[in-house]
């Protein structure tokens, strides 16, 4: 399997829509699914709405303790950034051995998909 890495990501604008995929923050969740969140440095529990951004969204880090709003299914929900999803790198140790995320990826936790 092969995986197309661009430096920098593609620019990425509010317009762009996005692809929802799961993520936890849970310490007590699957070890492997499972993460620290990069602007805490803690686990958080899966019923916040909390979420990961690709690269572009991130925007190193300046997106971080900041709010978006998500909708679907004919819902609003408003989710907190703690997490980067990396656009620009994966496959490594630094990066758990995960493939690059794509660059329109969101990283919801469990809270914000049962709130949709």
């Amino acid at each position: 399997m092969t995986f197309t890495i661009v430096h920098p990501p593609p620019p990425v604008s509010r317009h762009t829509k996005a692809e929802l995929t799961l993520q936890s923050y849970d310490h007590g969740g699957n070890e492997i699914d499972s993460q620290v969140a990069k602007c805490y440095g803690t686990y958080q529990n899966d019923d916040e709405l909390v979420v990961a951004l690709s690269t572009g969204w991130y925007d190193n880090g300046n997106r971080c303790l900041k709010f978006i709003n998500i909708r679907g299914n004919g819902r609003r929900v408003r989710a907190m950034v703690i997490d980067e999803c990396v656009s620009t790198g994966g496959c490594d140790d630094s990066h758990d051995y995960e493939p690059p995320c794509g660059n329109t990826i969101v990283r919801a936790s469990k809270g914000v998909w049962s709130a949709l």
